[in-house]
């Protein structure tokens, strides 16, 4: 793979399966370039100041700053001239998080950024320094007593509340067991999904799952899926030069063919043609 693609970050390599979590304490002195990862990450500033780029959209980084980005996101950390970022990054996956309040915190799509007031900053701070001592002197109950700061910190996230929900085609809210399906694309679109699978998932027959997927969301479940992995794919086609096959595969698809062709029927472009006019654009507007 071409050293300019971005990195995908492999449980493998940060999480073992008898412990779905690890945290660690960062000094960033230098571009953390674009990447994803199979695992959610959470972090906590505490140091320095930069730019932090979620999914394309720039936002500034100081101390009190607080993201949570999930599989479906990709970012990078680009530290202020002459500055280092020192935060706490907190890595697990989905299993580590009760159903239920993986539910209540990612019942929309938004991007989870925050910026802590002080009172704010200093309990969450306590919370991410106990995960911390916990991690550095392993003893009986460790890991019981991180999860449970870690559950700490998600719930008062959630009480946050930075979106009310989201509007779907259909109008309304959503049925639980079809938000809880929603949520289930949103974090894995990437992997092959059968409608099958989520309505399991959802704990619904297929043919009723299919049935109320169609009323609640306005579209298909298989058009739906594929939404989600053509919304992706275009972020990535225009934010990093990631070859147009890699994007197709790491977008969810699995044939270059039916990626192009679905691109160009919901975008009128194809990728290729997307990206040359991104390029064009640019140059436009360097001698603008």
């Amino acid at each position: 793979m071409d050293d300019n693609q971005p990195k995908r970050l492999l449980n493998e390599h940060y999480l073992s399966q008898s412990s779905p979590f690890r945290i660690f304490r960062h000094r960033i002195d230098g571009a953390v370039e674009v990447h994803w990862h199979e695992f959610f990450e959470m972090a906590l500033v505490l140091e320095g100041s930069g730019t932090h780029v979620l999914n394309g959209k720039s936002m500034p980084l100081e101390a009190g700053s607080l993201f949570l980005v999930t599989p479906a996101d990709f970012h990078e950390i680009i530290p202020d001239p002459d500055r280092v970022i020192v935060l706490y990054d907190v890595v697990f996956t989905q299993h580590m998080l009760r159903q239920e309040l993986f539910q209540w915190l990612f019942q929309s799509s938004t991007e989870r950024v925050y910026d802590l007031n002080e009172k704010a900053w200093t309990a969450f701070r306590a919370e991410f320094d106990r995960m911390w001592e916990e991690s550095e002197q392993r003893q009986t109950g460790s890991d019981w007593v991180a999860q449970g700061a870690l559950e700490r910190v998600l719930i008062d996230l959630a009480r946050l509340g930075t979106s009310e929900g989201q509007d779907y085609p259909a109008g309304g809210h959503l049925h639980p067991s079809i938000r809880a399906a929603v949520t289930y694309i949103q974090h894995h679109f990437r992997e092959p999904l059968t409608l099958h699978h989520v309505a399991r998932h959802a704990g619904l027959s297929d043919s009723y799952f299919s049935e109320c997927f169609r009323k609640q969301l306005g579209l298909p479940f298989q058009v739906f899926v594929q939404e989600q992995r053509l919304q992706f794919a275009s972020s990535l086609l225009r934010l990093t030069e990631l070859p147009v096959t890699e994007v197709c595969f790491a977008s969810g698809f699995r044939t270059l063919n039916h990626f192009e062709r679905a691109f160009k029927k919901k975008y009128n472009r194809t990728p290729r043609e997307l990206r040359g006019g991104k390029r064009l654009q640019s140059v436009d507007l360097s001698h603008g």
